[in-house]
């Protein structure tokens, strides 16, 4: 699998393109980062990162693009322009019919150092250990879209299995819910129960079993 890691940004964009192979083994194959003028207009500025998200594209065709998630809880502004940058990344994405996935820091940095609170520095001498490169990707936002890369390779067989089996229970809850409906249903157009004897006990109608048969099914199925 071919993963496009994307360190989003205004003034500095990560852009790393990283290949997986058998087991955890992974490759490089590009890395860079994207500038545009802090004093540009914002429209020109991510339209030139569009130009280049799709560039990128084009050149080295990933299968999917992995972003960093955004959040802030002190600079609004920083937030607000990464989100955007990000959003530029993803839409360019889209149009191709690519998945796009996002990573949150601390999930990244699990992934690539075994601590979700790892520094910057930590990051990127992992990465660069990972990868076997001579030297350390800079500045940070370039080893940061390498370690995005990573991540997803490592966290997609998992999330994989995880949205399987998240779908198979969904499957046996909605044929439970149908079964116990169908059971029902023949409750409500059936005779509640007959009298029998002098005593006049009641006789329990087949399709009341039918019910608690029902639910017994989906209790074992969970």
């Amino acid at each position: 699998m071919r993963v496009f890691g994307v360190d989003p940004g205004l003034t500095r964009c990560g852009f790393g393109v990283v290949d997986g192979g058998a087991g955890r083994t992974v490759r490089p194959v590009a890395v860079d980062v994207v500038r545009t003028p802090a004093d540009e207009d914002l429209a020109l500025r991510l339209l030139q990162l569009s130009d280049a998200v799709e560039q990128w594209l084009d050149r080295y065709q990933p299968q999917v693009v992995a972003i960093e998630r955004v959040f802030s809880q002190h600079n609004v502004r920083t937030a607000m322009g990464t989100a955007q940058a990000g959003g530029v990344v993803a839409l360019s994405a889209a149009r191709r019919g690519l998945p796009v996935v996002f990573h949150t820091p601390s999930e990244v940095k699990a992934a690539v150092t075994g601590s979700g609170r790892a520094d910057k520095a930590q990051v990127t001498a992992m990465v660069t250990k990972l990868l076997g490169l001579k030297t350390a990707p800079k500045p940070a936002d370039a080893a940061d879209a390498l370690a995005l890369a990573i991540c997803h390779l490592w966290r997609a067989p998992m999330r994989s299995r995880l949205e399987e089996a998240q779908a198979r229970a969904a499957e046996i809850a909605r044929t439970h819910r149908a079964r116990l409906a169908q059971a029902g249903a023949k409750v409500a157009a059936t005779p509640r129960a007959a009298k029998a004897g002098s005593g006049g006990s009641a006789r329990i109608v087949p399709v009341a079993a039918e019910v608690a048969e029902a639910d017994k099914s989906g209790r074992k199925s969970r």
